[in-house]
């Protein structure tokens, strides 16, 4: 990640026929730089953390179908730049991805508050996610959203145990009705120890 870069700005973005015309390998850069940022948890949950670049590269790819010119770019930075790390956290897009849809409605019926349960270990200390406010991501009768935007915040010593390599670091959530833990593969670690300052 450019390490001055904590925002993306109108500056930022291709010219609409520029993007078109090399679309094609930006997106298969993006895949292949997303690919040790996904890191999935128990049966149905996917972690995607985001960074500039991923952010930058959806913003783009928005642009490109809806061609909406600035008046949508305003409001795609306004929904983007939330989850482009701030240099002292991580951000993820957390998809709870289930394709019958029965299945699906029963699943988030029943994991209410699951924002709430995420949290990361550094070496046994533990960071609670904080949910992106832009919303209410479970609903008023307990069902959860598909998609939750979370943030994890680390103070010095918790970044400095993360990019030391040394750390065991692990994801999990902890709902009554969706208890998983997993380990960061090293390829992870060192794609998201770049997130930081």
């Amino acid at each position: 990640m450019p390490k001055d870069k904590r925002e993306i700005t109108k500056e930022d973005i291709m010219p609409l026929d520029t993007y078109t015309k090399n679309r094609g390998e930006l997106r298969k850069n993006i895949v292949d730089f997303k690919k040790d940022r996904r890191v999935p948890l128990g049966p149905y949950a996917t972690f995607y953390f985001e960074s500039y670049e991923t952010m930058l590269a959806q913003i783009q790819e928005m642009l490109y179908i809806e061609k909406g010119g600035d008046e949508q770019l305003n409001d795609e930075l306004a929904a983007y730049n939330p989850l482009v790390p701030n240099g002292k956290e991580l951000t993820a897009t957390l998809m709870f991805e289930i394709d019958n849809p029965v299945s699906r409605a029963a699943f988030l019926g029943k994991v209410g508050g699951i924002e709430e349960k995420v949290f990361m270990k550094i070496d046994g200390d533990i960071v609670k996610a904080v949910p992106e406010e832009d919303v209410d991501r479970t609903s008023a009768d307990g069902k959860a959203s598909s998609v939750q935007f979370i943030h994890f915040q680390l103070n010095e010593e918790q970044i400095n145990k993360f990019k030391s390599k040394s750390s065991l670091i692990e994801l999990g959530i902890d709902h009554n009705e969706y208890s998983h833990t997993t380990k960061l593969t090293d390829a992870t670690v060192n794609s998201l120890s770049a997130d930081f300052n």
